[in-house]
């Protein structure tokens, strides 16, 4: 996070980073592609947030980026609810988010060959997540918050997506994946006045599907993932991000029977965020897929609205 201005009410709307990826992970489960500025930056603890948002994607299968799909004319909206809440963990700063999207997807695509089309609404898998700051971010009450000043912050986290979306075996597009998945991740985020640089790592790991496309049984490999960003405050909650991201591997197989789709792709975005009152936000982001290695690349934008209470104010 770069330094905060000096007011605390409008510091707050941008102080908890959690949200905006988190509603464009819910147009595509695709886990390792969410780019996610901000993510591990401070709040005051007992802080909560709800974030509602809306997000269009168009080009290839934003749900599952291993399925290999070609000539790829698909369009997703969706709409998603989330809620936060920043606490004390053993004096480090720490939140809980939990997310529920809900999308529609429709268009035609090819699969080995032969032509596919898929028009269908519902819930997608929920996601929950537990991160904690380490280094850099203490927990802080709001009267401590109000001094507070960002150098280096290093966290971690832990995300479950859980099998409750929409999924019909029968189909080989859905919205939900009839699977678990958990994704360790470790961040660093280094404030250099008004700049703040950040990195992320992550590998995302798979339970089996056993109900894959007409009974088989799908395994995916683990899916290894890089994000960057640049983030520029222009104070008073006013901030816009450079992001990218890389990701790597989930090669997938069928009744044991490994498939050529391992995932080499990079996207690019941006985000910016402004205040709209001392308690709520309102967040843009964009994003390309710019190079993909089985040509599963992807546009989508996307806005959120973000309010919050508690946390002392």
């Amino acid at each position: 996070m770069a330094r905060p201005s000096a007011t605390l009410p409008l510091r707050w709307p941008a102080a908890l980073s959690l949200v905006l990826p988190l509603l464009v992970a819910t147009t595509r489960e695709a886990r390792a592609q969410d780019i996610e500025p901000r993510s591990y930056s401070n709040a005051p603890i007992g802080t909560n947030f709800f974030i509602g948002g809306y997000a269009f994607t168009r080009g290839a299968l934003s749900t599952d980026p291993s399925i290999p799909l070609t000539n790829s004319r698909l369009q997703t909206s969706s709409v998603a609810i989330a809620y936060a809440h920043a606490f004390d963990f053993f004096g480090m700063s720490a939140k809980v988010d939990l997310i529920a999207p809900y999308n529609w997807l429709s268009g035609t695509a090819t699969l080995a060959g032969q032509p596919i089309s898929r028009d269908v609404s519902g819930l997608s898998d929920p996601r929950l997540r537990v991160s904690v700051n380490f280094i850099g971010a203490p927990a802080l009450t709001a009267e401590q918050f109000a001094s507070y000043r960002q150098d280096l912050i290093v966290g971690a986290s832990l995300q479950v997506s859980m099998p409750m979306g929409q999924y019909d075996s029968t189909r080989v597009v859905n919205l939900g994946t009839n699977r678990w998945f958990v994704k360790p991740e470790i961040g660093i985020s280094q404030a250099f006045g008004p700049l703040t640089l950040e990195g992320m790592a992550a590998v995302t790991l798979f339970t089996h599907n056993g109900n894959f496309y007409g009974g088989s049984t799908r395994a995916q490999a683990p899916l290894y993932a890089f994000q960057a960003h640049a983030i520029y405050s222009f104070g008073r909650g006013l901030w816009a991000s450079a992001d990218a991201t890389y990701f790597a591997g989930g090669r997938t197989s069928i009744n044991g029977e490994a498939n050529d789709d391992t995932l080499r792709n990079w996207r690019v975005g941006a985000t910016v965020a402004a205040p709209l009152s001392s308690r709520a936000s309102l967040r843009f982001y964009a994003s390309r897929g710019v190079y993909a290695r089985t040509g599963n690349n992807f546009d989508l934008i996307g806005i959120a609205l973000q309010y919050r209470w508690g946390g002392g104010n």
